[in-house]
């Protein structure tokens, strides 16, 4: 004999208080259709595995508080900020898409504070979302290698890499040049442009687009590149003085 659950119940087993948390409800003649909540595990479940935490540092980051709003006002950056402030404005459609974004500069220009608002965005809009530094995503590829039975293995943890609705990678071209690296970048890059999944990708770059995209092609290679052109579009520059270096010189 089924016993009624409480609304408190079916409040705690589906987040939006609908069915009894099999992510199912049974409507007229026993016939079930999906409760929304359903995709909304789906894709947890996909991403379960995958750094998804927006570092302490961003976690406040928005586009009407400095940092943010003090480039938006530089005519250095302003563009760009624009340009991030429309893909957020037009978040679900681009992810649909399988469009991303690019941001490259120089050190300490505001690429990785635009890269995690947008991240921000996507996870709060109830998107899956991976959020990695580069060096750390090797790292935990390596990870896998080891893993023992019943852990997640590499096939695994690249599935849900590949699935994610936004993978935001930080600071590419970062790690040591290795053809394993080499391949591992290609392989998870033409993954994701083969399924029209959306990337989010900084780079560091001295001078101009035009050289630190010839810098990151020796770094990971051409192949790798273009798709990320394909998949983000021309790069978004951010050249100027260091605002770390600034804000630290304006305390002493």
């Amino acid at each position: 004999m089924a016993v009624a659950r409480s609304e408190a119940f079916a409040q705690r087993a589906c987040p939006l208080g609908v069915c009894d948390g099999s992510g199912w409800i049974l409507g007229p003649e026993d016939v079930a259709r999906p409760c929304e909540c359903r995709e909304q595990r789906l894709k947890r479940g996909r991403s379960r595995g995958v750094a998804s935490v927006i570092p302490p540092r961003y976690r406040g980051v928005s586009f009407d508080r400095p940092p943010v709003s003090d480039m938006a006002r530089d005519m250095a950056s302003r563009h760009v900020v624009a340009a991030v402030h429309t893909y957020v404005d037009f978040l679900e459609d681009n992810l649909a898409q399988g469009r991303g974004l690019w941001l490259m500069g120089n050190t300490g220009t505001g690429k990785t504070t635009l890269g995690m608002l947008v991240a921000k965005g996507a996870a709060d809009a109830g998107h899956s979302v991976g959020v990695y530094f580069t060096p750390k995503l090797l790292t935990r590829i390596r990870q896998t290698y080891q893993a023992a039975e019943g852990e997640d293995s590499y096939a695994a943890f690249f599935e849900r890499l590949a699935s994610v609705d936004l993978l935001y990678i930080d600071d590419l071209g970062s790690e040591r040049h290795t053809d394993w690296v080499v391949e591992q970048l290609y392989a998870l890059v033409n993954e994701r442009y083969e399924r029209q999944r959306s990337m989010l990708v900084t780079s560091n770059a001295t001078s101009d687009v035009a050289q630190g995209q010839a810098e990151l092609e020796e770094q990971i290679g051409s192949r790798t590149v273009s798709r990320l052109v394909e998949i983000c579009g021309d790069p978004l520059p951010l050249f100027g003085q260091d605002n770390r270096y600034t804000a630290v010189a304006s305390d002493i």
